[in-house]
């Protein structure tokens, strides 16, 4: 998950109070009832000042009352940072890719590090659960990290999903592991960076 802020939201005649979140290439924004996804493919004119993030969408204004990360959110709206810079993904890692079935992420990814099968020294995972039997395996993957990798868990994300970001969670903890960051990894999945503790990094 990007950025997040609690707000005041107009739009199309209707105004609440609740949760923006501003992910990979869209915002969303949810208060009960009232609900709104837009991709920064369709906002037109947009505007971060005065507190206030403003922009068309589907030709009606929406205002987002976010305060001073108003310049900032617009800013990052215009130049998106790509998916493989929030992933921590730098020239000349070695990764593996488990479980994980995204034609486009996998070239990405091949184009800047070296995609391995080695079980080991590795400065990234990323690895797709989709049950909660799929994280038997944590304990076992980090022992195969850098003690400064990171393993991101890819998982499907919405209301109906099987498993939860707490499952994942409390299963790294049992694996000897600690989260510490959730990216938007698609329309359809996110991903939760689990890494070794300080304290236990040799």
């Amino acid at each position: 998950m990007g950025d997040e802020a609690i707000c005041r939201v107009t739009y199309g005649g209707e105004a609440a109070e609740g949760k923006a979140l501003l992910e990979t290439n869209e915002i969303i924004f949810r208060a009960g009832e009232f609900r709104l996804k837009v991709p920064f493919s369709e906002m037109t004119g947009l505007v971060g000042e005065g507190g206030e993030l403003r922009f068309v969408y589907k030709g009606r204004e929406a205002v987002f009352q976010i305060g001073r990360d108003a310049e900032k959110w617009a800013a990052k709206i215009r130049s998106p940072r790509g998916l493989l810079e929030k992933l921590g993904v730098k020239q000349g890692m070695r990764a593996a890719v488990i479980g994980v079935d995204d034609d486009v992420f996998l070239e990405q990814l091949g184009s800047r590090a070296t995609v391995t099968d080695d079980a080991g020294d590795l400065d990234l995972i990323f690895y797709g659960a989709d049950r909660i039997e799929d994280l038997d395996r944590l304990e076992e993957l980090g022992r195969a990290l850098k003690p400064n990798g990171g393993l991101w868990v890819v998982s499907p994300k919405g209301k109906t999903v099987v498993l939860k970001d707490t499952d994942v969670m409390a299963a790294a903890r049992a694996a000897g592991l600690v989260d510490n960051k959730v990216v938007g990894f698609s329309a359809t999945h996110t991903a939760l960076r689990l890494v070794i503790p300080v304290a236990l990094r040799r």
